[in-house]
This record gives structure tokens, C-alpha cells and sequence, in this order.
């Protein structure tokens, strides 16, 4: 089984969380998660993610610290995922290559359902400072 690297922002924003939901049709349709997606070759974390942000929301970030790592088996693949903090700095995002998108509180994350990959990322979560932060 491929592993396949994929790097995902925490967009912060006023003490909330950009999160978006997959496209009909493809893997783990319909399942919310934080935006992003597979790395080119030859690219970076921090590249993919900041043109993978653009292309999918037509917003611009600056990437900051990686917040954390998770790998995780799917019985079709194998998924090496960074999730790094990240701001806006141009742009609104919207739903180009998404099903939809939501701005959410630490206290609202359990009403989403997200993919397996994502469940110990969701428990660090509510204790990240930038939830509190008011930017």
C-alpha cells in the first residue's frame, strides 16, 4: 500500500476554525474535514498546502507552526498527514473545490463527522490556544 503525504491548515480566525466538507463521489465523500491535499512532487509541506488552499477556497495564508503529525491506514490507502496553523491573509474563502465550508467553535467540532484520520487531531483541538486567541 502507497502512502500518500497531505498537508492540512488550521485556519484560525476570531477564535474559530475553517473546516470543509469533501465533494460527492470521491474517497470519504461528505465527511468534513480541514482543508488541503496531496503534496506535488518536489513540493513542500508548506507549498502544498498553501496552493492547495488557493486552488480549493481561493484564499492566501501564511502557514505557521505544525501543530501536529498523524499517519493513518484506510483500507484503499495509507494517509501521512501535517496539519499546520495557518491565517488568511487575502481572500474569502468559498467552496470551489469543496462541497461546502464552515467557520466552528471548539465546542461545535462534534457536531462534524470526520474521517478516522482526523480523531486525535480533533482531541488536542479544543485546547489550542489560537481558539482563544481572537485573531
Amino acid at each position: 500500500m502507497s502512502v500518500i503525504d497531505v498537508a492540512a491548515g488550521l485556519v484560525f480566525e476570531g477564535g474559530r476554525l475553517l473546516i470543509t466538507q469533501r465533494p460527492p463521489g470521491g474517497h470519504l465523500a461528505g465527511l468534513w474535514e480541514f482543508p488541503g491535499g496531496k503534496l506535488e512532487p518536489g513540493e513542500s509541506w508548506e507549498g502544498a498546502l498553501v496552493r492547495e488552499l488557493r486552488e480549493e477556497l481561493g484564499i492566501d495564508v501564511v502557514v505557521g507552526r505544525e501543530f501536529c503529525r498523524v499517519q493513518h491506514a484506510y483500507p484503499q490507502r495509507e494517509v501521512r498527514l501535517r496539519f499546520y496553523v495557518c491565517h488568511v491573509v487575502s481572500g474569502i474563502p468559498s467552496p470551489i473545490a469543496c462541497s461546502a465550508v464552515a467557520w466552528v467553535g471548539p465546542d461545535e467540532l462534534d457536531r462534524f463527522e470526520f474521517p478516522e484520520a482526523d480523531r486525535r487531531l480533533l482531541e488536542q483541538l479544543p485546547v489550542a490556544p489560537e481558539f482563544g486567541s481572537g485573531r
